[in-house]
C-alpha cells in the first residue's frame, strides 16, 4: 500500500474527523493561520493535516521521531504541495534543521509531540515566538518538560 493509499485508509476510518472535514471545507474557521507541526508521520497524522489545510490553514509538519516517519505518507504530503520536511532516519542535525524549517515559516500554532519544537522556540527560535498564539503537546513527557523549562 502506498502512502495515498494509507491515508484514504485512515481517512475512511476516521469518521469524526471526517464530519469536521466537512464543517471545516464550509466554514474556514482556521483561514490564515499558519500551523506548525512536529508529530508522528504517518497516515493518521495526514489525515489531521489534511483536515486542518481544509479548514484554510497552511500547515508546516516534521516528524517528532525520526524512526517513526512514514517515507511514502511523507512523501505523498510534499506531492499534493504539503511542507513536510519530515524523512525516516534523519540524523540530529538533519531531524534539529527540520524542526527549524518548520518554525521559520512563523506558525501561529504549533501542534507537538514531546515538546521538541516549544523548547526550540523558546531557545535559539526565540524571535518567532511572540508570533506564536498558542500550543499543543500531546505527550505527558512533553507536558512535564514543558513544567520543567516553566520553574
Amino acid at each position: 500500500m502506498d502512502g495515498f493509499a494509507k491515508i484514504e485508509w485512515a481517512r475512511r476510518n476516521m469518521k469524526v474527523i471526517e464530519k469536521i472535514r466537512e464543517e471545516f471545507r464550509k466554514e474556514k474557521p482556521l483561514s490564515g493561520l499558519k500551523i506548525g507541526a512536529a508529530l508522528h508521520v504517518e497516515a493518521k497524522t495526514a489525515v489531521l493535516v489534511l483536515t486542518l489545510i481544509d479548514g484554510g490553514a497552511e500547515v508546516y509538519i516534521t516528524g517528532c521521531n525520526p524512526m517513526s516517519t512514514q517515507d511514502d505518507v511523507a512523501d505523498a504530503l510534499r506531492e499534493i504541495g504539503i511542507s513536510c520536511y519530515a524523512k525516516r532516519g534523519m540524523n540530529r542535525d538533519e531531524y534539529y534543521e527540520a524542526l527549524r524549517k518548520v518554525i521559520r515559516n512563523a506558525p501561529d500554532i504549533v501542534i507537538d509531540d514531546g515538546a521538541d519544537l516549544i523548547f526550540m522556540l523558546h531557545g535559539e527560535m526565540s524571535d518567532y515566538a511572540g508570533e506564536v498564539k498558542g500550543a499543543s503537546e500531546e505527550t505527558t513527557t512533553g507536558v512535564l518538560r514543558l513544567r520543567a523549562m516553566e520553574r
